[in-house]
């Protein structure tokens, strides 16, 4: 069955160059583009569907992204030359100089995802993986793969399942899937708690947030498990529910901040998505035991006398 994706796009400064290629096939819609983007040009998408995208040149020098309406460029990250954006992920891009590309860009359907990837993972870590967003530096063979298709994209010779078994090569290669996966359903847990991977996979995440706060929702997408299930396995893990944990993280963050000499406390403050000074300042003091002001003059003046 053909498929044709819908996703929401807006971009500002970015021109095809040479005419668009597409596809149609069973539950899949790929396209291969080849453009430009001038200096300062974004990008902003969102699509109900996953979505696959391989850039065949290096662009992490010229496009960064990011993943959260209305972060400084700061908190912008280098594009990498694969990435995989779970359905109703945005993503924003910017380019930091002109910069000349070509890409293929896979669209989806879910459904189809999960066709390729549950008799062999278990259906459960399939939903888990198409929950987590990849993103890889060194393409190697997917790109090798991703230039098949390209091949069948812009001129078909063979049945359309060699491309679709092409799509799914490419999916299993670049989605987050632990060697692990399969051997036990409900997201790599014996049910006692959860498993180290799958904590890593957390820090990994609030880590690369920047401090930022993770809804419970959002931490329990990160392992591939239900919001409820989540908080009970985080629970019998740590000790802690899930947002005290993550608010004793962030303040950890927040006293490496506030040794910079460069960070006043409302700039500590914004950095890590706090409401303002005094929100940061409360939670601070729910951790810490003392404000932030407090902390910073005792361990400024520690470490001068060091």
């Amino acid at each position: 069955m053909s498929f044709l994706h819908s996703m929401q796009c807006r971009t500002e400064g970015i021109r095809v160059t040479k005419p668009v290629k597409w596809r149609s096939l069973d539950g899949i819609a790929g396209v291969y583009w080849v453009a430009e983007g001038r200096p300062g040009a974004t990008g902003y998408y969102l699509s109900p569907d996953p979505r696959i995208v391989v850039f065949f040149n290096d662009v992490s020098a010229h496009i960064r992204m990011c993943n959260h309406e209305g972060w400084p460029p700061s908190h912008y990250r280098p594009m990498t030359r694969a990435i995989y954006v779970p359905a109703g992920m945005p993503l924003w891009t910017d380019f930091t100089a002109m910069h000349r590309f070509s890409h293929l860009d896979l669209h989806v359907h879910r459904d189809r995802l999960l066709r390729f990837l549950a008799p062999s993972l278990g259906g459960s870590a399939a939903r888990a993986a198409l929950c987590r967003p990849a993103e890889i530096t060194d393409a190697g063979p997917i790109e090798t793969l991703a230039r098949l298709l390209v091949g069948e994209l812009t001129h078909p010779a063979r049945h359309g399942v060699y491309s679709e078994s092409l799509v799914g090569s490419i999916a299993a290669a670049l989605l987050d899937i632990p060697a692990e996966s399969g051997a036990i359903e409900g997201g790599e847990t014996d049910g006692r708690g959860l498993a180290a991977a799958q904590m890593d996979r957390l820090v990994a995440r609030i880590e690369a947030e920047g401090g930022r706060r993770l809804t419970v929702a959002e931490m329990a997408a990160t392992v591939g498990l239900s919001e409820s299930w989540f908080t009970s396995l985080f629970k019998a893990t740590t000790g802690q529910a899930p947002l005290q944990w993550q608010l004793a993280r962030r303040i950890a963050l927040a006293k490496q901040l506030l040794l910079r000499a460069d960070l006043t406390i409302a700039g500590v403050a914004s950095q890590l998505g706090f409401t303002d000074q005094a929100h940061f300042t409360k939670a601070f003091r729910q951790v810490a035991a003392e404000t932030p002001a407090a902390w910073r003059q005792t361990h400024r003046a520690g470490g001068r006398g060091r």
